[in-house]
């Protein structure tokens, strides 16, 4: 979902001050981030208890189940914050004029899609009947929010992000009701609904407030991987930051007094109270949330800051094309999905949803095991990779085709 990053890699042997790479730490950072969302998304659309309850529900989950869940909160804040530190890379080879088009182009191409190709992909229904305006909207909706704010100085606009993020709870206690625009505003803001219009469902799923402050913050971030700031300072700034992060998190969630609707509570046993201490809010991200996303993800970014061994080279290609990964994950989870319907008793057509499938009364029973659900899910990324390879060769073998960048 970015143009060619032309930063060098981090600790790059390579003497020539001119030839530029793209920074791989991140691209596979970013590949491993949509491997992940791919799990909560098979988990979504084939796991039987998905059908029943939910993961994070403590009085009914197991520690799989939980962990299968959990890990996958990593995916929405990480991806939202490289965005904006992509936009951060792409800007210091474009004048502001150039980035902030580029940006607000992007942007509502990405909301577009959201309501069209990305809406179909999950229901398979010409008829639209329910919208959920969920994370590639939110992305979208961030870039256009930010394709403003890059005018203003830098240091103002990280005060923005930090201010977003760290307070936005402080509303969490205020709702608009009803099926009015000023609700509908509101809760694409902050609070999650949904809303009739007609015979469709609008669902607002990734209030945007919260996601704009992220990728405010992943756009400042950016500037650390500036070619004038050596590699050794950067991988130290980058493991103080993350480290700093995760610390925050705990100190402010061992306190239960801000950060989060959710408190944790004492459960009956100790591992079931880790669970509880863990099990922050997505909808929206709380501050909680995004500490403990943000955190091990910036660390990780400080323990790859070198050359990256062979191994890698798969995640990588995959990191390099999220947007195509994204599409194409969508339907052919959802076209796997029609397939184990035929086979375990129910027909294809019951994939043809009006709402999440979870929701859907004859699918009532569907589903497999955990350990069949991860098979899948392995399955289903390996039929995708060489998709994605190939794509990532065509875009670096084509770089002069402008279009390319908004996929």
């Amino acid at each position: 979902m970015e143009e060619v990053l032309t930063a060098p890699v981090a600790a790059s042997s390579i003497p020539t001050a001119a030839k530029t790479f793209r920074i791989e730490s991140i691209d596979l950072l970013r590949g491993i981030i949509m491997i992940i969302m791919a799990l909560d998304h098979v988990r979504d659309y084939f796991h039987a208890d998905s059908y029943s309850f939910d993961p994070a529900d403590l009085s009914q989950t197991n520690g799989i189940l939980f962990f299968t869940r959990w890990i996958t909160h990593f995916c929405a804040p990480v991806f939202m914050f490289l965005a904006g530190t992509s936009a951060f890379l792409v800007g210091e080879r474009k004048s502001k004029k150039q980035l902030s088009k580029f940006l607000l182009t992007r942007g509502l191409w990405l909301m577009l899609l959201e309501l069209t190709v990305v809406n179909f992909g999950w229901f398979f229904n010409i008829h639209f009947y329910f919208l959920p305006l969920i994370v590639i909207w939110a992305i979208g909706l961030s870039m256009v929010v930010l394709s403003g704010l890059i005018y203003l100085p830098k240091k103002i606009i990280l005060v923005i992000g930090l201010l977003i993020v760290c307070c936005h709870n402080l509303l969490d206690n205020i709702h608009v009701e009803g099926n009015r625009f000023s609700a509908f505003l509101w809760a694409e803001l902050h609070e999650p609904h949904r809303f009739q219009i007609g015979d469709h469902i609008v669902a607002t799923g990734y209030p945007v407030l919260a996601w704009i402050g992220v990728m405010t913050l992943g756009y400042c971030f950016g500037s650390l991987y500036r070619k004038n700031l050596n590699a050794k300072k950067r991988k130290r700034l980058l493991l103080w930051i993350g480290c700093g992060a995760v610390l925050l998190f705990i100190l402010i969630r061992a306190t239960n007094a801000y950060g989060d609707a959710s408190l944790w509570s004492k459960q009956p046993t100790v591992f079931f109270t880790f669970l509880s201490f863990l099990n922050t809010t997505k909808y929206p991200p709380s501050l909680l949330y995004i500490l403990m996303t943000l955190g091990p993800a910036i660390i990780f970014l400080s323990l790859t800051e070198k050359k990256l061994p062979r191994f890698t080279k798969p995640l990588i290609h995959i990191g390099r094309v999220p947007m195509f990964f994204y599409l194409v994950h969508i339907y052919i989870i959802h076209l796997v999905a029609m397939l184990v319907a035929e086979l375990t008793g129910y027909h294809w057509s019951d994939f043809v949803l009006q709402r999440w499938p979870w929701m859907v009364p004859q699918l009532k029973g569907y589903g497999v095991s955990i350990e069949l659900t991860y098979i899948i899910w392995i399955a289903i990324i390996l039929m995708i990779y060489p998709l994605c390879k190939w794509y990532d060769q065509y875009k670096s073998a084509h770089k002069e085709k402008w279009w390319l960048s908004y996929l």
